[in-house]
């Protein structure tokens, strides 16, 4: 599903952000990503959804070479991977059902699959009594379901979640990560990088630890281990 090797990412002012990581994650897993703040988890993030590109080292994902893929075909890729960012990220002047829906618009999606993928996943999120909501009018966790409902209505093998909850209070953000839960349940391999200790420790998953550019742990029902 995801192979790193030997990979390093080393930004143009010189910082390098990763330093010689290699690691598998197969389909179906949750995965945290965990680590103090500049350890190079959001370089992570980006390299598997080919936002960045490696200084050096291999990188596969779904059978397709991040090094060696043309941009053209970037795009296409990405129809496969959903991502969720802690600021929702979401359009103000759109209702909830137009957020959701212009993530299948432009792929081109017939209007009548998309009103239905649109509405079934609102459900999913418990969001579909009120499509027709903008985002000012939703609370932050509701925000939060709509970002999430929108990377997963293309039914995506992969979501990726970068902070997810690190604006919400800790009642909202459990209600997320059993979101996230869920969608896991169905097969989709979730990728969530988190500074909440809780969350972690409290629902058991496979936890990478980054450190100064390096895996510093990898762990199978680990726990968060950093102080905050």
């Amino acid at each position: 599903m995801i192979e790193m090797n030997n990979v390093y990412k080393t930004y143009p002012n010189g910082v390098t952000a990763l330093n010689g990581v290699s690691i598998k994650i197969e389909q179906g897993e949750f995965v945290y990503i965990v680590g103090p703040s500049g350890a190079g988890k959001s370089t992570f993030i980006k390299l598997i959804y080919r936002e960045e590109k490696p200084t050096e080292g291999s990188i596969l994902v779904q059978n397709t070479d991040l090094v060696t893929i043309k941009e053209k075909n970037i795009p296409y890729f990405r129809r496969n991977i959903g991502v969720v960012f802690q600021d929702f990220k979401l359009l103000p002047k759109m209702t909830i059902y137009e957020n959701v829906a212009f993530a299948l618009e432009v792929i081109e999606e017939s209007p009548r699959n998309i009103r239905k993928r649109v509405m079934d996943v609102l459900e999913t999120v418990g969001l579909k009594n009120k499509a027709r909501f903008t985002p000012n009018e939703l609370s932050g966790g509701e925000q939060q379901r709509v970002s999430i409902a929108r990377a997963i209505v293309n039914h995506p093998k992969i979501v990726i979640a970068d902070e997810p909850t690190g604006n919400l209070d800790p009642e909202t953000s459990l209600d997320i990560l059993r979101t996230f839960e869920s969608i896991n349940a169905k097969g989709t391999t979730v990728l969530m990088a988190t500074h909440s200790k809780a969350l972690v420790n409290e629902f058991k998953k496979r936890v990478i630890a980054i450190e100064s550019g390096i895996i510093a742990r990898d762990e199978d029902r680990g726990e968060y281990g950093y102080e905050i």
